[in-house]
């Protein structure tokens, strides 16, 4: 009776064991979304086999630096486990910013900058005349939707979405996120940052952009959201390594 307890008992660890450790091995996939959106961007994201976390923005004090923003939203991701940091546009700035002090396995970034030499003139163009300043978050956060349809057609896909995401963000937060990008003083970057970018992206076009990893064909600023499905299969082939 003994022997048969302790053969029954063998089985049962040598079957949960596994699976334990398993499971207190998986990374975590933190998600980041862009400045003008939110954790919907990531609509067709799909992965079973790791836990995803989507990091939530809070608004930025007035003097917030990239720098210092990604150090507020990195207490959102538990370090004790393995994770990587995926992060969209605005988002992807702030994972570069992470990089340099956390340990991820991978950054990847989409539709983003690595620095700001990467950045769209119209952002080195507003340091030195801070035309910025003029306009209000509200400003912004109204007249978007419809910039955003003019230099990003392909939005009309998730035109509802892409609407309620931008509406919703705090004009507070719009405001001092644009005060970020420009003044990001950021120059060289990780080597080892995976970089997603279309080559349709009009809002941060790939001509200025050195080192891309993938160059998706026809891929606009929202393939993230438009073209998800797509987007993420690219991501398994570098998070499942």
């Amino acid at each position: 009776m003994k022997q048969l307890f302790i053969k029954y008992a063998v089985l049962l660890i040598s079957g949960i064991f596994p699976i334990y450790l398993h499971a207190q091995t998986d990374k975590v996939l933190y998600l980041i979304p862009g400045q003008g959106s939110d954790y919907r961007i990531y609509k067709y994201f799909k992965f079973q086999e790791f836990d995803t976390v989507h990091v939530k923005y809070i608004i930025p004090d007035e003097n917030d630096s990239m720098k210092s923003y990604a150090h507020k939203l990195s207490k959102q991701i538990d370090t004790s486990k393995i994770f990587s940091i995926i992060g969209v546009s605005l988002g992807g700035m702030l994972a570069v910013e992470m990089s340099e002090f956390l340990n991820p396995e991978e950054v990847i970034i989409i539709s983003s900058a690595k620095n700001r030499h990467e950045l769209p003139f119209r952002y080195k163009f507003m340091k030195k005349i801070p035309l910025n300043n003029i306009f209000g978050g509200n400003f912004l956060r109204t007249v978007a939707p419809t910039a955003q349809i003019i230099v990003e057609p392909d939005s009309k896909k998730e035109r509802d979405i892409c609407v309620s995401m931008l509406k919703n963000k705090n004009e507070l937060f719009m405001k001092r996120s644009v005060n970020m990008i420009i003044n990001w003083g950021r120059y060289s970057n990780n080597s080892k940052i995976i970089h997603i970018h279309g080559n349709n992206d009009h809002t941060i076009p790939v001509r200025n952009l050195k080192n891309i990893t993938i160059i998706v064909e026809n891929g606009s600023h929202m393939m993230t959201l438009t073209r998800g499905e797509e987007i993420c299969r690219i991501i398994k082939t570098y998070i499942d390594k």
